[in-house]
Protein backbone atom coordinates (compact mmCIF):
# COMPACT_ATOMS: atom_id res chain seq x y z
CA UNK A 1 0.00 0.00 0.00
CA UNK A 2 1.51 3.19 -0.76
CA UNK A 3 1.67 6.22 1.56
CA UNK A 4 1.09 9.63 0.83
CA UNK A 5 1.54 13.07 2.63
CA UNK A 6 -0.80 15.49 2.19
CA UNK A 7 -1.59 18.88 3.49
CA UNK A 8 -4.82 19.38 4.84
CA UNK A 9 -6.33 23.00 6.87
CA UNK A 10 -8.04 23.90 9.35
CA UNK A 11 -10.17 26.95 8.83
CA UNK A 12 -11.72 29.58 11.40
CA UNK A 13 -14.25 27.03 11.94
CA UNK A 14 -12.31 24.32 12.85
CA UNK A 15 -13.41 22.20 9.86
CA UNK A 16 -11.02 20.81 7.45
CA UNK A 17 -10.12 21.52 3.86
CA UNK A 18 -10.24 18.57 1.85
CA UNK A 19 -8.62 18.60 -1.52
CA UNK A 20 -10.36 16.95 -4.19
CA UNK A 21 -8.02 14.21 -4.39
CA UNK A 22 -9.21 12.77 -0.90
CA UNK A 23 -12.78 13.83 -1.37
CA UNK A 24 -12.67 11.58 -4.69
CA UNK A 25 -11.44 8.66 -2.21
CA UNK A 26 -14.64 9.42 0.04
CA UNK A 27 -18.31 8.09 -0.63
CA UNK A 28 -21.42 9.25 1.25
CA UNK A 29 -22.31 7.03 4.41
CA UNK A 30 -18.18 6.09 4.34
CA UNK A 31 -17.44 5.68 8.56
CA UNK A 32 -14.19 6.06 9.71
CA UNK A 33 -12.45 5.33 13.05
CA UNK A 34 -10.46 7.96 14.39
CA UNK A 35 -7.29 7.10 17.05
CA UNK A 36 -5.99 10.57 18.86
CA UNK A 37 -2.88 10.90 20.27
CA UNK A 38 -0.78 14.14 21.14
CA UNK A 39 1.12 14.16 18.02
CA UNK A 40 -1.30 12.84 15.30
CA UNK A 41 -4.90 11.88 14.57
CA UNK A 42 -5.34 9.12 12.28
CA UNK A 43 -8.85 8.41 10.60
CA UNK A 44 -9.51 4.55 10.04
CA UNK A 45 -11.73 3.69 7.49
CA UNK A 46 -14.20 1.16 8.84
CA UNK A 47 -14.85 -1.90 6.85
CA UNK A 48 -18.05 -3.36 6.68
CA UNK A 49 -19.11 -6.99 6.12
CA UNK A 50 -21.16 -7.53 3.05
CA UNK A 51 -24.61 -8.70 3.10
CA UNK A 52 -25.89 -11.68 1.66
CA UNK A 53 -27.56 -9.30 -1.11
CA UNK A 54 -24.43 -7.59 -1.67
CA UNK A 55 -21.90 -11.38 -1.92
CA UNK A 56 -24.83 -12.55 -4.29
CA UNK A 57 -24.67 -9.89 -6.31
CA UNK A 58 -20.70 -9.53 -6.52
CA UNK A 59 -20.93 -13.53 -7.58
CA UNK A 60 -23.33 -12.99 -10.01
CA UNK A 61 -21.31 -9.86 -11.47
CA UNK A 62 -17.93 -12.10 -11.34
CA UNK A 63 -16.69 -14.15 -14.27
CA UNK A 64 -16.67 -17.97 -13.66
CA UNK A 65 -12.93 -19.20 -12.05
CA UNK A 66 -11.47 -21.08 -15.07
CA UNK A 67 -9.34 -22.44 -12.40
CA UNK A 68 -11.82 -24.02 -10.19
CA UNK A 69 -11.39 -27.61 -10.25
CA UNK A 70 -13.57 -30.25 -11.24
CA UNK A 71 -15.81 -31.85 -9.22
CA UNK A 72 -14.15 -35.32 -10.42
CA UNK A 73 -10.87 -33.56 -9.60
CA UNK A 74 -12.14 -32.29 -5.93
CA UNK A 75 -13.04 -36.07 -5.44
CA UNK A 76 -9.77 -37.19 -6.24
CA UNK A 77 -7.69 -34.49 -3.45
CA UNK A 78 -10.24 -36.27 -1.12
CA UNK A 79 -8.93 -39.89 -1.44
CA UNK A 80 -5.77 -38.77 -1.66
CA UNK A 81 -6.01 -36.72 1.77
CA UNK A 82 -7.76 -39.45 3.28
CA UNK A 83 -5.36 -41.96 1.98
CA UNK A 84 -2.27 -40.06 3.94
CA UNK A 85 -4.61 -40.04 6.64
CA UNK A 86 -4.88 -43.49 6.93
CA UNK A 87 -1.48 -44.13 6.50
CA UNK A 88 -0.37 -41.54 9.48
CA UNK A 89 -2.41 -43.57 11.55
Amino acid sequence: MMETDILIKVTAEGQLELPAEIQAKLSPGDEYMVSITEAEIVLKKVRKPLTWNELSQILEESEPDPNQPSLEEISEIVKEVRRERRSKA
